[in-house]
């Protein structure tokens, strides 16, 4: 059980923490990297201000919705509703927005190197700044995919045209009835393939990314490896903050580094092996 006293950037210099990271990417044997929400934040991904104002305008003025999140949680009267906020939802966050440069920053970094991606982020940065898919394990699914609400049968659909023809065909806060989509299967409402509740669909190609990850981690267990934490926070730290220190604790030769702006953290019993850099994660891969 790792103790609750932790310790932060403000006892460390900036420059310094850059040097040693990047001494150790240079050095390090693997590099896994665990990604959360403020990577996707700091690459300009923000679910608020005036990204979310200029997309969703119609509905904060019904519905005087803050940010993008809490909407999507809403008990919409219709499907028709639902899918016409749902639909521009992924199309901002999937398939139409970039990123700033950060993730392709990140990819440079480590494309000539052994690395691995462990991630609750659901919006395919990754992929799209040329990281490759068999090093990838979206462990909270993909905006890009459809499943069955009940769900009846363990299995995802690609959104794509289906998202786009939403967007293009909406008025008045609706879609048309007839690009509500249902479930090939047993004809019931689909649903977004994201880990809100236990109907989430873990589908073949989880799996694989699943067994991928473990196989990586089998085949480096115990050399050099460093833990890189991107923006990671304590909504769901059980998938890669506490295993990231759990590991690193096990594995004398592993070093854990933490980047991210007001939660940048480790604790004390891996203190001397460990990063922590309270700062945008944009400027540090900037730096680095």
């Amino acid at each position: 059980m790792f103790s609750s006293r932790k310790i932060t950037t403000s006892t460390k210099e900036f420059s310094d923490n850059i040097n040693r990271v990047k001494e150790l990417l240079q050095n390090a044997e693997a590099v896994i990297i665990g990604a959360g929400a403020g990577l996707s934040t700091s690459a300009g991904f923000t679910y608020t201000g005036r990204r979310f104002e200029d997309n969703f305008s119609d509905f904060i003025e019904k519905y005087g919705f803050r940010d993008m999140y809490s909407g999507g949680f809403y008990p919409f009267e219709s499907l028709e509703e639902y899918w016409a906020y749902w639909s521009r939802y992924v199309f901002i966050n999937r398939y139409s927005d970039r990123d700033n440069g950060t993730y392709e920053k990140l990819f440079e970094l480590v494309k000539d190197k052994d690395y691995f991606v462990l991630t609750t982020n659901v919006d395919h940065q990754f992929q799209k700044a040329g990281f490759d898919k068999h090093r990838l394990f979206y462990t909270q699914g993909d905006y890009g995919l459809f499943q069955c609400s009940e769900p009846c049968h363990n299995a995802t659909y690609d959104n794509e045209t289906v998202i786009r023809d939403m967007v293009k065909q909406q008025a008045d806060r609706k879609i048309p009835t007839s690009l509500i989509p249902y479930c090939p299967v047993c004809g019931k409402p689909m649903t977004m393939n994201l880990r809100a509740d236990n109907t989430f669909v873990q589908d073949d190609g989880w799996y694989r990314a699943s067994e991928r990850y473990s196989d990586f981690l089998r085949r480096h267990k115990g050399l050099k490896v460093l833990f890189l934490e991107l923006g990671v926070g304590m909504n769901t730290p059980g998938i890669v903050k506490f295993s990231f220190w759990r590991m690193t604790a096990e594995n004398p030769q592993a070093v854990y580094a933490c980047v991210n702006l007001g939660e940048a953290c480790a604790p004390t019993e891996i203190t001397d092996r460990s990063i922590c850099i309270n700062a945008d994660i944009g400027e540090v891969l900037k730096q680095l």
